[in-house]
Parts: structure tokens; sequence; C-alpha cells
């Protein structure tokens, strides 16, 4: 194996997302749409399930993280669905509010929403695009 073989970039692990409370971003987090893969309550951390990959989103507890709105500048974690305006609606129904209407991009729509912390994860669709599409 070449040295830039060892060092190549696979795939994702994991995305941490840091949050305030952990029971409240379960809460919030089963809302949107995540399954929790595993929970370990006492290192501070649920695993959350996004589709049959392994990697998923990982919740951190950092009990000194405050309330906040979602900044433009932050990072934002955006997920592939089959149809981002149903998921909004679905957002919608679950009782969370949409950061704003969903939105067209280069791959299709998307729509954000913020948990507590102001983490915003957003969902995207590939209607213009469907041959980058994981599903038909």
């Amino acid at each position: 194996m070449s040295d830039e073989e060892s060092y190549e970039l696979l795939g994702f692990d994991h995305v941490l997302v840091p949050v305030g409370d952990l029971e409240e971003a379960v809460g919030f987090y089963e809302r949107v749409g995540f399954p929790v893969a595993f929970r370990l309550d006492e290192a501070g951390i649920v695993l959350l399930k996004v589709g049959k990959e392994t990697p998923g989103v990982l919740l951190r507890l950092e009990e000194e993280l405050s309330r906040r709105q979602p900044v433009w500048a932050s990072p934002r974690v955006w997920l592939e669905v089959r149809d981002t305006r149903a998921k909004a609606e679905a957002l919608r129904t679950a009782g969370l509010d949409l950061l704003a209407e969903p939105f067209s991009c280069a791959t299709g729509w998307t729509v954000e929403v913020a948990d507590p912390w102001g983490n915003v994860i957003g969902f995207t669709d590939y209607s213009k695009r469907p041959e980058l599409a994981r599903v038909a």
C-alpha cells in the first residue's frame, strides 16, 4: 500500500452534534425522523441511525451548551431524502418549525430545521439530478 493509499479519505464515520440535554435532544431528533441506534448515557452519547449506513449522527452531551438560534456560519448537515417537500410536511406535522420553506438547490429541493442548540439539519432530494441519488 502506498503512503497516499494509507491516508486516503474512505467515507464518513460519524457526524458529532453537541447538545445540552440528551433526553430533550433524543426527543427532538426522533420527531425529525432519526431512529436511535444505541445510547451510552454514562458517556453522554447517543448514536442516531441514518438510512442503512453504519455511520450516523452522534449526539454528544455538552452540559455547558445553552440554547441558541442557528447562525448561518455554523456547519450544516444535509441528508438525502426521496422527497423534500413531503419531508417538510412531515416535520410540520411533528410540530417542528422549518427554518424556511423548502428551497431549490443544485440537486433538487432542501429544507432545514434547527435543534434547540442551533445545530442545523437539512434534508435534500435529487429530483433535478436523479442519476446522483441513492434511491430511484
